[in-house]
């Protein structure tokens, strides 16, 4: 095997990283800059207290962008709680999204531990890469007569990939909208279709730009369209994958590739290009700080869903997993995986919510312990 492949930044599979490797890639999950691999975690963020005597099984559906995310988690968490066995099934959040309102999964018997029996049909938790809609809330409400628990876990940011050997320094919101949307709401004239259109020249004026993309399953995909394009129509011309680790290899062999995802997916075959909010104004580079003040224009929280039992409870295995994530020990773990941890007053919220209640800090505390 090629001395550059190893694993990286995200959990994947060994097929995935053999695939990476097969056309000479640094593994997508390569090293990165200091502030892109490991963000600081807010000091203030409480350590993990672990509650003992918690046993159960958790079945995790959703994103594909955060499924490595969530594997490390599982992993992590499992060192403390080793009797809470975990399965994590992406397939994109759209179509998990149906499985948490059916309350069916498709894990099968032994999926989450080759040793073990996890046989179960419940989706204790959605794990979305964007917020659930009005009609998906509506809905959530009248089967189950109650909201959903929602607990951001982290934040990230849609990026534009393109191959590392295309010189472009970076593009526009309104390029952005022209390059993959048949509408152009950001008000355009014309389409996008050459590098030279861009501003790329020394031979590559005339060469064709090759779109890639997620598929109508993908949370990505729906808050891309929603937040770049201003819920424009995607041009036919994308190529659309089911997984994103598939996309990033596409544009690492397609020097005229070009395709957006979250921002965890790097390798040194690809470049990741800073955007600007308005033609004219500069160019911001996604980074855990320009994702936490907002000057990345492309900037999305991560998400988890939770269903409460009759009596308005989390199960004990969920909540523990919960509290271990809003924990200074979970965001540690979240920075680690390539996306950014949360602020301490993001946090705080967030143990309030799962605690159904406005409390005291020092009173939340001792609640959730």
């Amino acid at each position: 095997m090629n001395s550059r492949c190893r694993y990286g930044r995200r959990g994947v599979t060994a097929g995935m990283v053999s695939a990476l490797c097969l056309f000479g890639l640094t593994s997508a999950w390569a090293e990165q800059p200091l502030d892109l691999v490991r963000p600081v975690v807010d000091s203030s963020i409480a350590s993990y207290q672990p509650k003992t005597g918690v046993s159960g099984a958790i079945v995790i559906a959703g994103s594909d962008t955060m499924q490595p995310i969530i594997v490390k988690v599982a992993s992590a968490f499992k060192l403390w709680q080793p009797n809470i066995k975990i399965a994590v099934q992406g397939g994109g959040s759209d179509a998990a999204m149906r499985q948490f309102l059916q309350d069916q999964s498709t894990i099968r018997r032994g999926d989450a531990n080759p040793k073990g029996h996890l046989v179960s049909g419940h989706v204790g938790l959605l794990a979305s890469s964007r917020p659930l809609t009005d009609d998906e809330r509506k809905d959530f409400r009248s089967r189950y007569g109650f909201e959903p628990t929602e607990v951001p876990i982290a934040l990230d940011a849609i990026a534009l990939y393109v191959n590392y050997q295309n010189p472009l320094q970076g593009l526009s919101l309104e390029q952005v909208d022209a390059l993959f949307s048949q509408s152009r709401k950001r008000g355009t004239l014309s389409t996008i279709t050459t590098w030279g259109q861009v501003g790329l020249a020394d031979g590559w004026e005339q060469q064709p730009i090759r779109l890639y993309g997620r598929d109508k399953r993908s949370g990505t995909r729906t808050l891309f369209i929603h937040s770049a394009l201003l819920d424009g129509t995607l041009k036919s011309e994308v190529k659309e994958e089911p997984g994103t680790a598939m996309e990033i290899l596409d544009i690492s062999r397609d020097l005229l590739g070009i395709g957006y995802a979250g921002i965890g997916f790097q390798a040194s075959t690809v470049r990741i290009l800073p955007i600007a909010p308005k033609a004219g104004e500069a160019a911001v580079a996604p980074t855990a700080e320009t994702a936490a003040n907002g000057t990345y224009p492309l900037t999305r929280s991560l998400y988890l869903y939770a269903k409460r039992n009759p009596k308005g409870e989390l199960e004990p295995e969920i909540a523990e997993l919960l509290r271990y994530i809003n924990s200074r020990e979970g965001q540690e773990t979240i920075a680690k995986s390539g996306v950014y941890p949360l602020s301490s007053q993001q946090i705080t919220s967030n143990l309030q919510a799962l605690v159904g209640g406005q409390m005291s800090s020092v009173s939340m505390v001792a609640a959730i312990r």
